[in-house]
């Protein structure tokens, strides 16, 4: 008589069920070598556009537009701010929880690199555009004094900041935009720019490491 052989149990495997409260932020993709971001900068370097004697006699502008007019440059360029971020801010604690962006160009690039980072993003608006209370900071400018302002609710106290804008010049907007993080209570790690007027030495103005991402011509 043949033994009984009685099937082996089946086993299910787990599934793991997503928490709704789960945090949906997109984590920020890893470094991979300083090789990429080399390649990355010369790219972007070289679509830049150059116009002489632009806004003012003796003045080179350099014009960025070129790189959200292409996708493969607008993917490079965030890509290249990614890793430049994460270069200069290694440690998992020493990572932004928010991007600052100044208004007007800092609004071009700063919600798109804010999710890369899984950082949220929190605009820098001029005076009167911002609905609700608010907080306001000054910074003077060639023919008088402007202002900045940012919601009042827009960043929590102890909140990780990094200030981004296209470029730095004399440095009062950006530092006017410090101003306001720390108003907030926000804990102010730096401020990046994709390019740099050195000679105007606007980073005396800044009370954090200020960075660039490319150089002016």
């Amino acid at each position: 008589m043949n033994p009984l052989v009685l099937p082996a149990p089946h086993h299910h495997a787990a599934t793991h069920k997503p928490d709704a409260a789960q945090d949906l932020r997109l984590p920020p993709t890893p470094p991979t070598s300083t090789s990429e971001l080399a390649g990355l900068k010369i790219r972007l370097q070289r679509s830049l556009r150059q116009f002489p004697d632009f806004p003012s006699p003796g003045i080179l502008f350099e014009d960025i537009l070129p790189l959200f007019a292409d996708a493969a440059l607008h993917r490079d360029l965030l890509r290249a701010l990614e890793l430049h971020i994460l270069e200069h801010h290694p440690s998992a604690d020493d990572r932004p929880d928010v991007i600052v962006g100044l208004e007007a160009r800092g609004f071009l690039f700063g919600p798109s690199l804010a999710l890369r980072l899984g950082a949220g993003f929190v605009p820098v608006r001029k005076q009167g555009k911002l609905p609700g209370p608010t907080q306001t900071a000054g910074y003077e400018k060639e023919y008088g004094t402007d202002f900045f302002q940012i919601q009042a609710d827009a960043i929590r106290p102890g909140q990780k900041v990094l200030v981004v804008d296209d470029i730095i010049a004399t440095g009062g907007s950006a530092a006017a935009a410090g101003s306001l993080v720390r108003k907030l209570g926000g804990s102010l790690i730096g401020y990046v720019f994709i390019l740099e007027l050195d000679f105007l030495q606007g980073r005396q103005k800044l009370d954090a490491g200020a960075s660039t991402l490319l150089s002016s011509q």
